[in-house]
């Protein structure tokens, strides 16, 4: 299944027709799927299942599109996305396989059906094929579309992961409000959501990996954890400020870098 996932992800990244890019998300899913429903709990089967069902509606918008984009330009290249009505449903189909505000829904339950490992990579690496496909076609996508999602993911994002107490649903609404920045400048600096992406994965690698080791699910067992590894927690109180976005730490350059660009744009 690893190998899979590493073929699917590679394939997509590196292909420049739609067929192929829509071959490696393909299979990507059908990879990931026995990695969530493995403890065979009705609540993994079940995140197992949504997961299914978002990713194959994501595939198939992703495939009308560009068959759209074909029937009226001749030609399945990726970076020649040049029809408006092709672009707004790649937009909606990338969105729903990254869980963009308004497709936000299956992310933070197939999170929290997931165990951590599995869920770590729903968080990185399988978000990264999407993210690329937006950034090969960030010249043609619609920025105030694009800014919208991102204004919707911040204020959700925000506000739904006040009021979690499971770490998993925590970090999935920490997903959905890293991804704003992400959609937002993409349109204007490309290259920005990549470092961004880059770091976002960094940090949520290392969150993840100290979860597994503390096994800490819930934020009451979080606070009790520091007495078995205090060095350990330590980092994951860093690495969580981090994730924030305080400004000495990593987190905040992404975002710094980002306000810097959409001033000169006159978007902040």
């Amino acid at each position: 299944f690893t190998t899979s996932l590493l073929l699917g992800t590679t394939m997509t990244i590196s292909s420049n027709h739609w067929i192929m890019a829509w071959a490696g998300l393909e299979i990507n899913t059908l990879a990931i799927l026995p990695m969530i429903s493995k403890s065979h709990h009705p609540r993994a089967i079940e995140a197992a299942t949504k997961y299914f069902l978002t990713q194959a509606t994501g595939s198939a918008l992703l495939l009308f599109s560009s068959m759209i984009n074909a029937w009226q330009t001749g030609q399945w290249d990726i970076t020649q996305l040049t029809n408006p009505t092709s672009c707004l449903i790649l937009t909606s189909a990338i969105a729903m396989k990254l869980g963009l505000v308004p497709f936000h829904f299956w992310f933070p339950e197939v999170l929290q059906g997931a165990p951590l490992t599995t869920g770590l990579l729903l968080s990185t690496l399988m978000k990264f094929p999407p993210i690329t496909l937006l950034y090969m076609t960030s010249p043609s996508l619609n920025p105030t579309v694009l800014t919208f999602m991102a204004i919707l993911s911040t204020a959700l994002g925000g506000w739904m992961g006040l009021n979690q107490t499971q770490i998993r649903k925590i970090l999935a609404f920490s997903s959905i409000s890293h991804l704003r920045w992400m959609t937002i400048i993409i349109s204007y600096n490309p290259k920005l959501t990549l470092v961004n992406f880059y770091l976002y994965a960094l940090m949520t690698t290392a969150t993840f990996l100290t979860l597994n080791s503390t096994k800490a699910s819930k934020l009451s067992t979080l606070m009790t954890t520091w007495t078995k590894a205090p060095a350990l927690n330590a980092a994951l109180l860093l690495t969580l400020l981090s994730l924030a976005g305080l400004p000495p730490l990593t987190g905040f350059l992404p975002k710094w870098l980002i306000i810097q660009e959409l001033t000169k744009q006159d978007m902040a």
